[in-house]
């Protein structure tokens, strides 16, 4: 769950399991390989605590990539942002998407 809170910060995130069990996490990941994925978003979020959305998204989309050994075309891949700047919801577009990729694979 992802929303904003001006009155602790702006965006927040928070991991809430299906017994109500929740807490605030900088990233969270979850599915099949989800130990392997947070493990891998903890360390690249100390090695750079203040990532800009780009970076957050690239970060996001390399840690997919590294857990399922996998190489991503933007159709396969849904990504979406909340931020303080933009509040509201917002699902990125291939091209968006894309985008982020070419930069990855630059930055790699």
């Amino acid at each position: 769950s992802s929303g904003i809170n001006a009155e602790y910060g702006g965006a927040q995130l928070y991991r809430v399991d299906p017994a109500g069990f929740y807490c605030g996490f900088r990233a969270c990941s979850a599915g099949t390989k989800q130990i392997e994925s947070n493990n891998y978003l903890e360390k690249k979020i100390k090695k750079n605590s203040m990532m800009n959305e780009s970076e957050v998204i690239q970060t996001a989309i390399a840690a997919l990539s590294h857990v399922l050994a996998v190489d991503f075309k933007p159709s396969e891949i849904e990504i979406a942002v909340v931020s303080d700047s933009n509040p509201t919801f917002r699902k990125l577009t291939e091209t968006e998407i894309d985008e982020q990729l070419n930069i990855l694979s630059e930055r790699d």
